[in-house]
């Protein structure tokens, strides 16, 4: 087969989506020789961009900011020919280009057409849905200590959670804080044995076990948290001008719901190549069906996302081995 003349203002691959998934995805694509735009979002962040401090990246042993690594995988995506967009995509839709499939993808300010797209748009934080939570957001509570941490100098604050986020938020926000509270409904957490450890052992951080939050109290602020014991059903309140939820993540999958198959909590169903249920569609990172979401397991999605868009596109022009 021939192989097909794409017109140049129609990319190989879009990427929609700037956190590590997105931008590895970037880098593998564009070095492998793919036109490639990313998408990188002017009003969500990150998670990675918002974490004071990553210390189990390979290659960087003495740990680095969360934004500053972020921002390497920019300049290396850029150095190989990624072209980097900070807007927000607000619609997909598959076109037709003569016989071969591609896609529209939409923003505020422009509209391009692309023969693949990887979504790489991550997850945001999970709230706890409780009365007053929403009405206290920026007057105590918070879900990003790294962005708020400071703010409660010398305060008493809480961590809702106890999986490795909410732990590294606590043992962050000791810095600060005269007193951090973390709550769990469990009698112990799940965070890994080394953070666990070094939370158990920090005078500033108490613990609140079989506990949950039943409801906030304060008038223009945050004052106080009252707490639900799980197996009594005793209720108490304590003291808290700060409230840190870190109880999961919601995957970020609305603009794709219809277009691709989604597992029950709404992350998109994948299979080992990163391929969605849809052909041109991949996708990678935090909003993909997976057990573990870290930093090295978005870069590893992302890489596999592009080579397999790179091996579906170059099949569409022909051009395949």
């Amino acid at each position: 087969m021939s192989a097909l003349r794409i017109p140049d203002h129609i990319y190989d691959i879009a990427i929609i989506g700037g956190g590590p998934a997105g931008l590895t995805a970037g880098i593998y694509a564009a070095r492998g020789g793919m036109k490639t735009v990313l998408f990188g979002g002017a009003s969500v962040a990150s998670q990675i961009s918002l974490t004071d401090f990553l210390e189990n990246y390979p290659g960087i042993p003495e740990g680095i900011n969360g934004y500053d690594l972020v921002e390497r995988f920019k300049q290396q995506a850029r150095r190989f020919g990624t072209k980097l967009v900070l807007s927000d995509v607000s619609f997909l839709m598959k076109e037709m280009f003569g016989d071969i499939p591609a896609w529209s993808v939409r923003t505020s300010d422009e509209n391009v057409m692309a023969l693949s797209v990887i979504v790489a748009t991550g997850a945001t934080w999970h709230k706890l849905g409780i009365p007053s939570e929403e009405r206290f957001i920026g007057k105590g509570v918070s879900y990003c200590a790294t962005c708020d941490g400071p703010f409660f100098k010398n305060r008493s604050v809480v961590v809702v959670g106890g999986g490795n986020t909410a732990v590294q938020e606590a043992i962050y926000l000791t810095r600060f804080a005269a007193r951090v509270t973390v709550i769990h409904r469990r009698d112990r957490l799940r965070a890994t044995g080394i953070l666990a450890e070094r939370a158990m052992a920090n005078e500033k951080i108490d613990f609140a076990w079989n506990s949950v939050v039943e409801s906030l109290s304060g008038l223009d602020l945050l004052q106080g948290v009252r707490l639900r014991d799980v197996k009594t059903g005793t209720t108490r309140e304590i003291p808290a001008e700060g409230m840190f939820v870190c109880v999961g993540l919601d995957p970020q999958t609305g603009l794709v719901r219809g277009l691709v198959d989604l597992a029950e909590d709404g992350s998109i169903v994948t299979g080992p190549d990163m391929r969605t249920s849809l052909p041109g569609i991949f996708a990678c990172g935090d909003c993909i069906r997976k057990t573990l979401r870290q930093v090295v397991t978005a870069c590893g999605d992302g890489a596999m996302a592009a080579d397999s868009a790179q091996h579906y596109v170059e099949e569409l022009k022909g051009t395949s081995y």
